[in-house]
């Protein structure tokens, strides 16, 4: 075991040995958006189980690797769990009268906005919605304030709303009646 000092700086020794290797070998493996995250999750485990990890710095770094390799694996189950909970909402069935083209039509614009939303929005949406977390509880979860937990989720709610929008706004447009050529010029018939 390491003395605290020691292991201050040891693990400092270890960032700046190990960080853009590690980053350049997570890059190769996940999207850039993503890597520094990965890369700030293993260094962060590194940090929490510091007495794990080995003396010699070669040993390390190999085990840094296997962490990031652990983490990578972890992200890509909750992102296949997530796809599969939008298929499931896809393929669930609703009652009859709910399997007009309209309704098929609404759920496909809404699967295609919850795609095309960050992976963060998505998130505190998903903590809300589906968990049914309240806000304290789903900025608990995540570990940030609930101020900016609240600010996160309005923003998702935004994004989604200007994603639908155009979708929206089409489906009303179409379900309208044309108006009379001389209405939509202001002059009365």
């Amino acid at each position: 075991m390491k003395p605290p000092s020691d292991a201050e700086a040891a693990f400092r020794e270890l960032f700046e040995a190990a960080y853009d290797d590690l980053l350049c070998f997570v890059e190769r493996r996940t999207h850039p958006a993503v890597a520094d995250d990965v890369v700030a999750e293993v260094f962060l485990t590194a940090w929490r189980r510091f007495d794990d990890v080995p003396d010699t710095l070669s040993d390390a770094r190999a085990w840094l690797f296997t962490a990031a390799h652990h983490t990578l694996r972890n992200r890509q189950r909750s992102e296949q769990r997530r796809q599969n909970l939008t298929l499931r909402i896809l393929r669930e069935p609703d009652d009859p009268g709910h399997a007009e083209a309209d309704g098929v039509a609404a759920r496909v614009d809404l699967v295609r906005a919850w795609n095309r939303l960050p992976v963060t929005d998505q998130e505190v949406l998903t903590l809300t919605v589906f968990e049914g977390l309240t806000g304290a509880q789903a900025a608990a979860l995540l570990n940030i304030s609930r101020p900016a937990f609240s600010l996160r989720l309005l923003r998702a709610r935004r994004r989604l709303h200007r994603l639908l929008r155009p979708h929206l706004d089409a489906r009303i447009s179409e379900s309208q009646p044309p108006a009379h050529p001389t209405t939509a010029a202001g002059v009365s018939a």
